[in-house]
């Protein structure tokens, strides 16, 4: 018995250690992606643009894929993912804040939540964290790292982001890795020539005519394949888990709720899941009533359609189906 505590509470240290180290390696993993979608950026407007043709057409569109990567990243990373003592906040008036559908015919609902006749919507129960004290409404995670509650949350990424996921930058996020994966397939796609010719694979006597350096052409266009098939992995994961009301802690939780209802001969049933094409509307916020499909083209900033302390949730539900009071699954508690 004693040992097996020593061996939970030394591997409860190294998992802090490590909280702190990837906390404090944060900012040097996004000086280190901003240098790379730099760099890839600059080879394929230098090496790649000058041989497409139709470029009058092509060129329009890459500006266009480019721009929303570059600005999806920097939103994303400077972004707020929405704590759980902030205040509700209200959409800009800048030059990338979108304007919804009907925005005069929609009044404001408690919480911050705006009216719909076709959405039940819900105000979320709240809970005390174990961890920080503070009420916290559904949905929300005490995140290790930042040591703060944050609404919505699915995950911390200090890798990519060095920040927490959560309400108010997810919809960059997923953008984000949509044009991150967009990009460079392109890239893969359109500038293997030049990589054969880099390689010295074609046999060309002509010395590169490009300003980009041979070796870091090759490292871009390597890397680029290895993150078009890694980060598409990951974004066809999201882009499932929104598809059914779902974020990447609740689909973990909610697998575990699936057996515990089974257990008792029960189906569970995921109160915010409101079907596949309804959650995808409600996650990117378009839609009847809500912003239109264009949005999904620009880099435009857009708030979610609910300040995280009232919910959308299946007709004649207010709670999951299947999971009883005490059974929810909480943020673990430090021994």
């Amino acid at each position: 018995m004693f040992c097996s505590k020593t061996v939970f509470s030394c591997f409860k240290t190294l998992e802090r250690l490590g909280d702190r180290i990837t906390g404090a390696a944060g900012p040097f993993f996004v000086g280190l992606a901003i240098i790379l979608i730099s760099a890839g950026t600059i080879c394929f407007f230098d090496v790649v643009m000058p041989s497409l043709a139709y470029r009058w057409l092509s060129g329009p569109i890459c500006t266009l894929i480019a721009f929303n990567l570059i600005m999806h990243y920097f939103l994303v990373i400077t972004t707020n993912p929405g704590f759980v003592d902030d205040l509700p906040r209200a959409a800009g008036r800048g030059f990338l804040w979108a304007t919804p559908k009907n925005v005069f015919k929609e009044r404001p609902l408690t919480e911050g939540v705006r009216w719909s006749n076709e959405l039940n919507i819900t105000k979320a129960e709240s809970t005390k964290c174990r961890k920080c004290g503070q009420q916290k409404p559904e949905r929300s995670h005490h995140c290790r790292i930042c040591n703060r509650c944050v609404l919505k949350y699915d995950h911390h990424c200090p890798v990519r982001i060095n920040q927490c996921v959560g309400l108010y930058n997810e919809r960059h996020f997923v953008l984000f890795m949509a044009y991150l994966c967009v990009s460079t397939l392109c890239f893969c796609i359109l500038g293997y020539p030049q990589f054969f010719d880099a390689l010295g694979l074609t046999f060309k006597r002509d010395p590169w005519p490009y300003y980009v350096p041979v070796l870091l052409y090759i490292i871009e266009f390597i890397l680029s394949g290895v993150l078009c098939f890694a980060v598409g992995i990951m974004l066809m994961f999201h882009l499932w888990t929104i598809s059914h009301g779902e974020t990447s802690v609740e689909s973990q939780d909610n697998e575990f709720y699936g057996r515990i209802a089974k257990t008792r001969g029960e189906a569970f049933v995921n109160s915010y899941d409101l079907g596949k094409f309804r959650n995808l509307q409600l996650f990117f916020n378009i839609g009847r009533g809500r912003h239109p499909f264009y949005t999904l083209l620009f880099p435009f900033r857009i708030l979610p359609y609910t300040d995280g302390r009232s919910w959308a949730r299946r007709e004649g539900l207010s709670r999951h189906r299947g999971v009883r009071m005490g059974e929810e699954l909480t943020d673990e508690e430090d021994p």
